[in-house]
Protein backbone atom coordinates (compact mmCIF):
# COMPACT_ATOMS: atom_id res chain seq x y z
CA UNK A 1 0.00 0.00 0.00
CA UNK A 2 2.66 2.63 1.00
CA UNK A 3 4.86 0.99 -2.02
CA UNK A 4 1.54 2.63 -4.20
CA UNK A 5 1.30 5.44 -2.76
CA UNK A 6 5.09 6.26 -3.20
CA UNK A 7 4.61 5.68 -6.65
CA UNK A 8 1.74 8.05 -7.07
CA UNK A 9 3.13 10.97 -5.64
CA UNK A 10 6.31 10.69 -8.07
CA UNK A 11 4.34 10.31 -10.83
CA UNK A 12 5.40 12.76 -13.65
CA UNK A 13 2.80 14.52 -16.57
CA UNK A 14 5.59 15.48 -19.70
CA UNK A 15 3.90 18.07 -21.92
CA UNK A 16 5.42 17.56 -25.35
CA UNK A 17 5.13 20.27 -28.06
CA UNK A 18 2.56 19.59 -30.87
CA UNK A 19 3.97 18.41 -34.29
CA UNK A 20 0.92 19.44 -36.01
CA UNK A 21 -0.01 22.84 -37.85
CA UNK A 22 -3.42 22.91 -37.06
CA UNK A 23 -4.03 26.84 -36.47
CA UNK A 24 -5.85 26.66 -32.62
CA UNK A 25 -6.98 24.65 -30.33
CA UNK A 26 -10.03 26.34 -29.05
CA UNK A 27 -10.56 23.76 -26.20
CA UNK A 28 -6.76 24.38 -25.33
CA UNK A 29 -7.86 28.10 -25.15
CA UNK A 30 -11.51 27.80 -23.46
CA UNK A 31 -9.93 25.40 -20.80
CA UNK A 32 -7.57 28.58 -20.03
CA UNK A 33 -9.98 31.30 -20.27
CA UNK A 34 -9.49 32.34 -16.64
CA UNK A 35 -5.95 32.78 -17.72
CA UNK A 36 -6.75 35.02 -20.40
CA UNK A 37 -9.54 36.92 -18.26
CA UNK A 38 -6.60 37.30 -15.55
CA UNK A 39 -4.03 39.08 -18.33
CA UNK A 40 -6.88 40.99 -20.25
CA UNK A 41 -7.95 42.58 -16.93
CA UNK A 42 -4.11 43.39 -15.65
CA UNK A 43 -3.33 44.62 -19.02
CA UNK A 44 -6.45 47.31 -18.67
CA UNK A 45 -5.32 47.59 -14.71
CA UNK A 46 -1.63 48.15 -16.00
CA UNK A 47 -2.28 50.83 -18.56
CA UNK A 48 -4.30 53.32 -16.82
CA UNK A 49 -2.20 52.88 -13.10
CA UNK A 50 -0.74 56.13 -12.01
CA UNK A 51 -2.03 57.91 -14.71
CA UNK A 52 -3.66 61.35 -13.88
CA UNK A 53 -6.31 61.32 -16.68
CA UNK A 54 -7.38 57.99 -16.24
CA UNK A 55 -9.91 56.43 -19.30
CA UNK A 56 -10.02 59.86 -20.31
CA UNK A 57 -6.37 59.07 -22.46
CA UNK A 58 -8.84 56.60 -25.01
CA UNK A 59 -10.44 60.39 -25.55
CA UNK A 60 -8.07 62.92 -25.79
CA UNK A 61 -5.64 60.71 -28.18
CA UNK A 62 -8.19 60.44 -30.73
CA UNK A 63 -9.52 63.86 -30.80
CA UNK A 64 -6.15 65.93 -30.68
CA UNK A 65 -5.75 63.67 -34.23
CA UNK A 66 -8.91 64.36 -35.32
CA UNK A 67 -8.29 68.35 -34.23
CA UNK A 68 -4.62 68.27 -36.51
CA UNK A 69 -6.13 66.37 -39.41
CA UNK A 70 -9.24 68.56 -39.55
CA UNK A 71 -6.84 71.61 -39.74
CA UNK A 72 -3.97 70.09 -41.76
CA UNK A 73 -6.17 67.71 -43.83
CA UNK A 74 -9.85 69.17 -43.76
CA UNK A 75 -9.06 72.77 -44.28
CA UNK A 76 -5.91 73.01 -45.77
CA UNK A 77 -5.30 70.89 -48.23
CA UNK A 78 -9.17 70.03 -48.64
CA UNK A 79 -9.43 66.51 -48.53
CA UNK A 80 -13.03 65.87 -49.26
CA UNK A 81 -15.13 63.44 -47.01
CA UNK A 82 -18.01 62.30 -49.08
CA UNK A 83 -20.65 64.40 -47.92
CA UNK A 84 -19.86 63.99 -43.96
CA UNK A 85 -18.61 66.51 -41.62
CA UNK A 86 -14.44 66.04 -41.94
CA UNK A 87 -14.31 65.67 -37.51
CA UNK A 88 -16.76 62.98 -37.96
CA UNK A 89 -14.99 61.32 -40.81
CA UNK A 90 -12.20 61.70 -39.79
CA UNK A 91 -13.03 60.55 -36.09
CA UNK A 92 -14.29 57.46 -37.37
CA UNK A 93 -11.50 56.14 -39.17
CA UNK A 94 -8.64 57.18 -36.56
CA UNK A 95 -10.67 54.96 -33.94
CA UNK A 96 -10.51 51.61 -35.40
CA UNK A 97 -6.49 52.68 -36.30
CA UNK A 98 -5.53 53.03 -32.91
CA UNK A 99 -7.16 49.99 -32.02
CA UNK A 100 -5.25 48.06 -34.53
CA UNK A 101 -2.10 49.74 -34.06
CA UNK A 102 -2.32 49.20 -30.38
CA UNK A 103 -3.29 45.42 -30.96
CA UNK A 104 -0.33 45.25 -33.36
CA UNK A 105 2.23 46.89 -30.89
CA UNK A 106 1.03 45.31 -27.76
CA UNK A 107 0.58 41.57 -29.40
CA UNK A 108 4.00 41.76 -30.75
CA UNK A 109 5.88 43.06 -28.09
CA UNK A 110 3.24 40.53 -25.48
CA UNK A 111 5.67 37.38 -25.42
CA UNK A 112 9.18 39.65 -24.68
CA UNK A 113 6.99 41.34 -21.72
CA UNK A 114 5.88 38.15 -20.16
CA UNK A 115 8.88 36.72 -20.46
CA UNK A 116 8.92 35.28 -17.04
CA UNK A 117 5.27 33.73 -17.55
CA UNK A 118 6.22 32.10 -20.81
CA UNK A 119 9.49 30.49 -18.99
CA UNK A 120 8.50 28.85 -15.79
CA UNK A 121 4.30 28.33 -16.43
CA UNK A 122 2.94 25.95 -19.33
CA UNK A 123 -0.28 27.30 -21.15
CA UNK A 124 -0.94 27.98 -24.64
CA UNK A 125 0.96 30.52 -25.75
CA UNK A 126 -1.24 32.52 -28.31
CA UNK A 127 -2.99 33.53 -25.18
CA UNK A 128 -0.78 35.92 -24.39
CA UNK A 129 -1.35 37.95 -27.62
CA UNK A 130 -4.82 37.44 -27.60
CA UNK A 131 -4.79 39.03 -24.03
CA UNK A 132 -2.96 42.29 -25.40
CA UNK A 133 -5.24 42.38 -28.32
CA UNK A 134 -8.33 42.14 -26.59
CA UNK A 135 -7.53 44.85 -23.80
CA UNK A 136 -7.48 47.27 -26.80
CA UNK A 137 -11.59 46.97 -27.10
CA UNK A 138 -11.76 49.05 -23.41
CA UNK A 139 -10.15 52.20 -25.13
CA UNK A 140 -12.19 51.09 -28.74
CA UNK A 141 -15.69 51.51 -26.50
CA UNK A 142 -15.12 55.08 -24.79
CA UNK A 143 -13.85 56.24 -28.12
CA UNK A 144 -17.09 54.83 -29.99
CA UNK A 145 -19.60 56.69 -27.38
CA UNK A 146 -17.47 60.12 -28.33
CA UNK A 147 -18.10 59.38 -31.68
CA UNK A 148 -22.24 58.69 -31.61
CA UNK A 149 -22.14 61.81 -29.63
CA UNK A 150 -20.72 64.17 -32.64
CA UNK A 151 -22.98 61.94 -34.62
CA UNK A 152 -25.44 63.47 -32.64
CA UNK A 153 -24.31 67.06 -32.86
CA UNK A 154 -23.77 67.25 -36.35
CA UNK A 155 -27.32 65.33 -37.14
CA UNK A 156 -25.87 62.27 -38.27
CA UNK A 157 -27.95 58.91 -38.04
CA UNK A 158 -26.34 55.41 -37.48
CA UNK A 159 -27.46 54.07 -41.24
CA UNK A 160 -29.30 50.43 -41.27
CA UNK A 161 -26.33 48.66 -41.44
CA UNK A 162 -25.32 49.65 -38.24
CA UNK A 163 -25.96 45.98 -37.03
CA UNK A 164 -22.98 45.02 -39.02
CA UNK A 165 -20.48 46.94 -36.96
CA UNK A 166 -19.33 43.91 -34.70
CA UNK A 167 -17.64 42.30 -38.41
CA UNK A 168 -15.70 44.84 -38.58
CA UNK A 169 -14.73 45.41 -35.51
CA UNK A 170 -13.54 41.81 -35.60
CA UNK A 171 -11.82 42.11 -38.99
CA UNK A 172 -9.94 44.90 -37.47
CA UNK A 173 -8.89 42.65 -34.46
CA UNK A 174 -8.08 39.56 -36.74
CA UNK A 175 -5.52 41.70 -38.59
CA UNK A 176 -3.76 43.09 -36.19
CA UNK A 177 -3.76 39.41 -34.53
CA UNK A 178 -2.42 38.29 -37.60
CA UNK A 179 0.22 40.32 -38.16
CA UNK A 180 0.83 40.49 -33.84
CA UNK A 181 1.56 36.26 -34.14
CA UNK A 182 4.25 36.99 -36.59
CA UNK A 183 6.39 40.25 -35.04
CA UNK A 184 6.12 38.29 -31.83
CA UNK A 185 6.80 35.02 -32.68
CA UNK A 186 9.96 36.96 -34.51
CA UNK A 187 10.21 39.29 -31.35
CA UNK A 188 11.47 36.49 -29.84
CA UNK A 189 14.57 35.13 -31.64
CA UNK A 190 15.41 38.94 -32.89
CA UNK A 191 14.89 41.81 -30.62
CA UNK A 192 14.97 44.82 -33.15
CA UNK A 193 11.54 44.38 -34.43
CA UNK A 194 10.52 45.89 -31.95
CA UNK A 195 12.22 49.01 -33.08
CA UNK A 196 11.36 48.80 -36.70
CA UNK A 197 7.57 48.32 -35.33
CA UNK A 198 6.70 52.21 -35.08
CA UNK A 199 8.15 53.17 -38.33
CA UNK A 200 5.68 50.43 -39.87
CA UNK A 201 2.44 51.36 -37.65
CA UNK A 202 3.04 55.47 -38.95
CA UNK A 203 3.93 53.71 -43.01
CA UNK A 204 0.87 51.86 -42.28
CA UNK A 205 -0.83 54.97 -41.45
CA UNK A 206 -0.86 56.71 -44.78
CA UNK A 207 -1.34 53.46 -46.68
CA UNK A 208 -4.85 53.56 -45.02
CA UNK A 209 -8.03 55.50 -45.16
CA UNK A 210 -7.46 57.08 -42.20
CA UNK A 211 -7.54 60.97 -43.17
CA UNK A 212 -9.13 60.52 -46.97
CA UNK A 213 -11.81 58.41 -48.65
CA UNK A 214 -11.21 55.60 -50.56
CA UNK A 215 -12.72 57.40 -53.61
CA UNK A 216 -9.40 59.17 -54.12
CA UNK A 217 -7.53 55.95 -54.99
CA UNK A 218 -8.48 55.42 -59.00
CA UNK A 219 -11.21 52.67 -59.67
CA UNK A 220 -8.58 50.22 -61.08
CA UNK A 221 -6.20 49.86 -58.52
CA UNK A 222 -8.85 49.67 -54.93
CA UNK A 223 -8.17 45.68 -55.63
CA UNK A 224 -4.65 46.13 -55.60
CA UNK A 225 -5.27 48.93 -52.49
CA UNK A 226 -8.03 46.48 -50.65
CA UNK A 227 -4.75 44.39 -50.52
CA UNK A 228 -4.30 46.22 -47.23
CA UNK A 229 -6.56 44.77 -44.83
CA UNK A 230 -7.04 48.09 -42.72
CA UNK A 231 -9.06 49.42 -45.91
CA UNK A 232 -11.73 47.09 -45.70
CA UNK A 233 -12.21 47.70 -42.05
CA UNK A 234 -12.09 51.75 -42.11
CA UNK A 235 -14.63 51.59 -45.10
CA UNK A 236 -16.60 49.27 -43.50
CA UNK A 237 -17.31 50.51 -40.58
CA UNK A 238 -17.86 54.09 -42.12
CA UNK A 239 -20.59 52.58 -44.26
CA UNK A 240 -21.92 50.55 -41.66
CA UNK A 241 -22.51 53.78 -39.08
CA UNK A 242 -22.28 56.72 -41.53
CA UNK A 243 -23.59 55.17 -44.45
CA UNK A 244 -21.02 56.11 -46.58
CA UNK A 245 -21.02 54.86 -50.51
CA UNK A 246 -21.28 51.09 -51.12
CA UNK A 247 -18.58 49.14 -50.73
CA UNK A 248 -16.79 47.34 -53.97
CA UNK A 249 -14.27 44.59 -54.50
CA UNK A 250 -11.57 45.98 -51.79
CA UNK A 251 -13.44 44.92 -48.97
CA UNK A 252 -13.36 41.06 -50.58
CA UNK A 253 -9.51 41.61 -51.15
CA UNK A 254 -9.02 43.32 -47.37
CA UNK A 255 -10.82 40.21 -46.19
CA UNK A 256 -8.67 37.70 -47.61
CA UNK A 257 -5.62 39.33 -46.61
CA UNK A 258 -6.90 39.13 -42.96
CA UNK A 259 -7.72 35.76 -43.14
CA UNK A 260 -4.01 35.04 -45.20
CA UNK A 261 -2.11 36.89 -42.48
CA UNK A 262 -4.06 35.11 -39.50
CA UNK A 263 -3.87 31.52 -40.47
CA UNK A 264 -0.44 32.20 -41.63
CA UNK A 265 0.99 33.91 -38.59
CA UNK A 266 -0.89 31.49 -36.14
CA UNK A 267 0.37 28.98 -38.14
CA UNK A 268 3.94 29.95 -37.88
CA UNK A 269 3.27 31.02 -33.53
CA UNK A 270 2.55 27.41 -33.22
CA UNK A 271 5.18 25.92 -35.48
CA UNK A 272 7.74 27.33 -33.55
CA UNK A 273 6.31 28.00 -30.07
CA UNK A 274 8.14 25.29 -28.76
CA UNK A 275 11.35 27.03 -28.39
CA UNK A 276 10.05 30.23 -27.15
CA UNK A 277 10.99 29.49 -23.32
CA UNK A 278 14.55 28.77 -24.63
CA UNK A 279 14.87 31.19 -27.13
CA UNK A 280 13.50 34.15 -25.31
Amino acid sequence: MELGRQKASTAKVIIRPSQEWLPLSLSSVWEYRDLLYFLVWRDIKVRYKQTFLGILWAVLQPALMTLAFFVFFGRLAGVPSEGIPYPVFAFSGILPWQLFAFALAESSNSLVSNERLVTKVYFPRVIIPLASVLAGLVDFLVGFLVLLAMMLFWGIAPSVAAWTLPFFIFLVLAAALGVGFWFAALNVQYRDVRYTLPFIIQFWLFLSPVVYPTSLVPEPWRILYGVNPMVGAIEGLRWALLGQRGLGLELVSSILTTAFLFLGGLCYFRRIERSFADVI
